[in-house]
Protein backbone atom coordinates (compact mmCIF):
# COMPACT_ATOMS: atom_id res chain seq x y z
CA UNK A 1 0.00 0.00 0.00
CA UNK A 2 1.22 3.48 -0.86
CA UNK A 3 1.83 6.15 1.39
CA UNK A 4 -0.44 9.31 0.83
CA UNK A 5 0.23 12.82 0.45
CA UNK A 6 -2.25 15.40 0.51
CA UNK A 7 -1.53 18.08 -2.12
CA UNK A 8 -3.17 21.25 -3.00
CA UNK A 9 -3.51 23.38 -6.35
CA UNK A 10 -0.91 26.53 -6.16
CA UNK A 11 -2.48 29.21 -8.13
CA UNK A 12 -0.54 32.14 -6.83
CA UNK A 13 3.00 32.90 -8.08
CA UNK A 14 4.46 35.57 -6.40
CA UNK A 15 8.08 35.39 -4.20
CA UNK A 16 5.97 36.67 -1.66
CA UNK A 17 3.47 33.97 -1.80
CA UNK A 18 5.97 31.12 -1.59
CA UNK A 19 8.01 32.60 1.08
CA UNK A 20 4.36 32.71 3.09
CA UNK A 21 3.86 29.08 2.21
CA UNK A 22 7.22 28.20 3.30
CA UNK A 23 6.77 30.39 7.00
CA UNK A 24 3.25 28.34 7.41
CA UNK A 25 4.83 24.50 6.89
CA UNK A 26 4.47 23.67 3.42
CA UNK A 27 6.45 23.56 0.31
CA UNK A 28 5.79 24.70 -2.83
CA UNK A 29 6.25 21.80 -5.50
CA UNK A 30 5.30 20.79 -9.06
CA UNK A 31 3.91 17.32 -10.58
CA UNK A 32 4.33 16.10 -14.24
CA UNK A 33 4.23 13.84 -16.27
CA UNK A 34 6.12 11.70 -19.39
CA UNK A 35 3.49 13.78 -21.39
CA UNK A 36 1.77 15.75 -18.55
CA UNK A 37 2.17 19.67 -18.66
CA UNK A 38 3.47 20.49 -14.79
CA UNK A 39 0.94 21.43 -12.56
CA UNK A 40 1.82 23.61 -9.20
CA UNK A 41 0.78 22.67 -5.90
CA UNK A 42 2.03 23.09 -2.37
CA UNK A 43 2.20 19.93 0.04
CA UNK A 44 2.79 19.85 4.28
CA UNK A 45 6.34 19.86 5.09
CA UNK A 46 6.12 17.46 7.62
CA UNK A 47 3.88 15.04 5.59
CA UNK A 48 6.77 15.14 2.98
CA UNK A 49 9.25 14.32 5.20
CA UNK A 50 7.39 11.77 7.27
CA UNK A 51 6.56 9.87 3.49
CA UNK A 52 10.39 9.54 2.97
CA UNK A 53 11.37 8.30 6.47
CA UNK A 54 8.54 5.58 5.99
CA UNK A 55 9.42 4.87 2.28
CA UNK A 56 12.63 6.25 1.48
CA UNK A 57 13.70 8.27 -1.08
CA UNK A 58 12.47 6.40 -3.91
CA UNK A 59 8.84 5.66 -2.76
CA UNK A 60 5.85 5.62 -4.33
CA UNK A 61 3.98 8.18 -2.58
CA UNK A 62 -0.21 8.46 -3.52
CA UNK A 63 -0.55 12.17 -4.37
CA UNK A 64 -4.24 13.60 -3.03
CA UNK A 65 -4.81 16.54 -5.04
CA UNK A 66 -8.22 17.53 -4.04
CA UNK A 67 -9.27 14.15 -4.17
CA UNK A 68 -7.81 12.96 -7.30
CA UNK A 69 -5.58 10.24 -6.32
CA UNK A 70 -1.90 9.75 -8.88
CA UNK A 71 1.06 7.78 -8.09
CA UNK A 72 4.09 9.67 -8.06
CA UNK A 73 8.12 9.65 -6.79
CA UNK A 74 9.82 12.68 -5.38
CA UNK A 75 11.53 13.05 -8.52
CA UNK A 76 14.05 16.10 -7.41
CA UNK A 77 14.09 18.18 -4.46
CA UNK A 78 15.77 22.26 -3.96
CA UNK A 79 17.00 22.02 -0.32
CA UNK A 80 17.86 25.09 1.54
CA UNK A 81 21.85 25.39 1.76
CA UNK A 82 22.14 26.87 5.28
CA UNK A 83 19.47 24.53 7.35
CA UNK A 84 19.00 22.19 4.68
CA UNK A 85 15.41 22.29 4.79
CA UNK A 86 13.31 21.15 1.44
CA UNK A 87 12.27 24.53 -0.42
CA UNK A 88 10.93 23.13 -3.55
CA UNK A 89 10.01 19.60 -4.59
CA UNK A 90 9.56 17.63 -8.18
CA UNK A 91 7.04 14.71 -8.09
CA UNK A 92 6.62 12.66 -11.35
CA UNK A 93 3.38 11.18 -11.81
CA UNK A 94 4.83 7.25 -12.80
CA UNK A 95 2.81 4.35 -14.75
CA UNK A 96 3.21 1.80 -12.29
CA UNK A 97 4.70 -0.83 -15.56
CA UNK A 98 6.62 1.41 -17.55
CA UNK A 99 10.57 1.55 -16.38
CA UNK A 100 11.83 5.20 -15.13
CA UNK A 101 15.27 7.20 -14.28
CA UNK A 102 16.15 7.42 -10.96
CA UNK A 103 18.47 7.93 -8.34
CA UNK A 104 19.77 5.26 -5.36
CA UNK A 105 21.88 5.77 -2.57
CA UNK A 106 25.21 3.73 -2.42
CA UNK A 107 25.60 2.13 1.51
CA UNK A 108 28.99 0.52 2.31
CA UNK A 109 28.25 -2.33 4.47
CA UNK A 110 30.81 -3.83 6.81
CA UNK A 111 34.21 -2.86 7.68
CA UNK A 112 37.09 -3.84 5.19
CA UNK A 113 40.24 -5.99 5.77
CA UNK A 114 42.26 -2.99 4.09
CA UNK A 115 40.80 -0.20 6.86
CA UNK A 116 41.84 -2.52 10.00
CA UNK A 117 45.05 -2.66 8.17
CA UNK A 118 45.77 0.73 8.43
CA UNK A 119 44.05 1.64 5.01
CA UNK A 120 41.98 4.27 3.84
CA UNK A 121 38.28 3.49 2.43
CA UNK A 122 37.23 6.40 -0.26
CA UNK A 123 34.05 6.34 -1.86
CA UNK A 124 34.41 7.53 -5.44
CA UNK A 125 30.49 6.94 -6.29
CA UNK A 126 27.78 7.95 -3.42
CA UNK A 127 24.50 7.26 -6.00
CA UNK A 128 24.20 5.07 -9.17
CA UNK A 129 22.10 6.44 -11.78
CA UNK A 130 19.27 3.61 -12.63
CA UNK A 131 16.13 2.62 -15.02
CA UNK A 132 13.43 0.69 -13.67
CA UNK A 133 10.02 -0.51 -13.36
CA UNK A 134 8.84 1.99 -9.73
CA UNK A 135 8.21 -1.21 -7.79
CA UNK A 136 11.76 -2.30 -8.58
CA UNK A 137 13.90 0.51 -7.16
CA UNK A 138 15.51 -0.11 -3.86
CA UNK A 139 15.68 2.17 -1.48
CA UNK A 140 19.70 1.09 -1.19
CA UNK A 141 22.45 -0.50 -3.36
CA UNK A 142 24.38 -2.34 -0.47
CA UNK A 143 28.01 -3.42 -0.96
CA UNK A 144 29.81 -5.00 0.86
CA UNK A 145 33.32 -4.24 1.76
CA UNK A 146 34.21 -6.72 4.45
CA UNK A 147 36.99 -8.37 1.79
CA UNK A 148 38.31 -5.03 0.36
CA UNK A 149 42.26 -5.21 1.13
CA UNK A 150 44.75 -1.67 0.62
CA UNK A 151 45.44 -1.11 -3.22
CA UNK A 152 41.84 -3.58 -4.21
CA UNK A 153 38.45 -1.28 -5.10
CA UNK A 154 34.98 -2.59 -6.17
CA UNK A 155 33.82 -1.08 -9.83
CA UNK A 156 30.02 -1.08 -10.79
CA UNK A 157 30.46 -4.42 -13.02
CA UNK A 158 31.18 -6.13 -9.92
CA UNK A 159 27.54 -5.72 -8.67
CA UNK A 160 25.58 -6.15 -11.72
CA UNK A 161 24.86 -9.04 -10.94
CA UNK A 162 23.16 -9.07 -7.51
CA UNK A 163 20.70 -6.40 -9.21
CA UNK A 164 20.02 -8.07 -12.30
CA UNK A 165 16.45 -6.46 -12.21
CA UNK A 166 17.04 -3.05 -12.95
CA UNK A 167 19.30 -0.75 -15.01
CA UNK A 168 22.77 0.70 -13.57
CA UNK A 169 23.44 3.64 -16.23
CA UNK A 170 27.14 3.44 -15.70
CA UNK A 171 30.60 2.19 -17.09
CA UNK A 172 31.57 -1.27 -16.06
CA UNK A 173 34.82 0.32 -14.98
CA UNK A 174 33.45 3.25 -12.82
CA UNK A 175 35.06 2.67 -9.61
CA UNK A 176 32.91 2.73 -6.55
CA UNK A 177 34.73 2.16 -3.48
CA UNK A 178 38.65 1.66 -2.32
CA UNK A 179 40.52 1.62 -0.18
CA UNK A 180 44.31 3.44 -0.16
CA UNK A 181 47.07 2.97 1.82
CA UNK A 182 46.92 6.13 5.11
CA UNK A 183 49.20 9.24 4.45
CA UNK A 184 51.43 8.21 7.19
CA UNK A 185 52.42 4.95 6.11
CA UNK A 186 53.17 6.61 2.82
CA UNK A 187 55.13 9.11 4.47
CA UNK A 188 56.68 6.63 6.94
CA UNK A 189 57.76 4.27 3.84
CA UNK A 190 59.35 7.43 2.00
CA UNK A 191 61.03 8.54 5.06
CA UNK A 192 62.52 5.04 5.52
CA UNK A 193 64.03 4.83 1.89
CA UNK A 194 65.23 8.21 2.20
CA UNK A 195 67.22 7.27 5.66
CA UNK A 196 68.13 4.06 3.62
CA UNK A 197 69.36 6.02 1.25
CA UNK A 198 71.62 8.66 3.39
CA UNK A 199 72.90 4.86 5.40
CA UNK A 200 74.09 3.81 2.06
CA UNK A 201 75.88 6.58 0.70
CA UNK A 202 78.09 7.64 3.72
CA UNK A 203 79.10 3.89 3.28
CA UNK A 204 80.14 4.33 0.30
CA UNK A 205 82.30 7.37 0.71
CA UNK A 206 83.45 5.58 4.04
CA UNK A 207 84.53 2.81 1.69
Amino acid sequence: MNNTLVAKERKEFRKSILTQLRKQGYIPAVVYGKHEEGKPIFVKNADLLKNIREIGRNGIISLDINGKKQNVILEDFQANPINHEIIHADFLHINMSTEIHAKVHVALMGTSKGVEDGGVLQQSLHQLNITAKPKEIPETIEIDVSELQIGHTIKVGAIRKNYSNITINHDDDEVIVTVIASKQEDENSTSETQSENIVDNNEEKEA
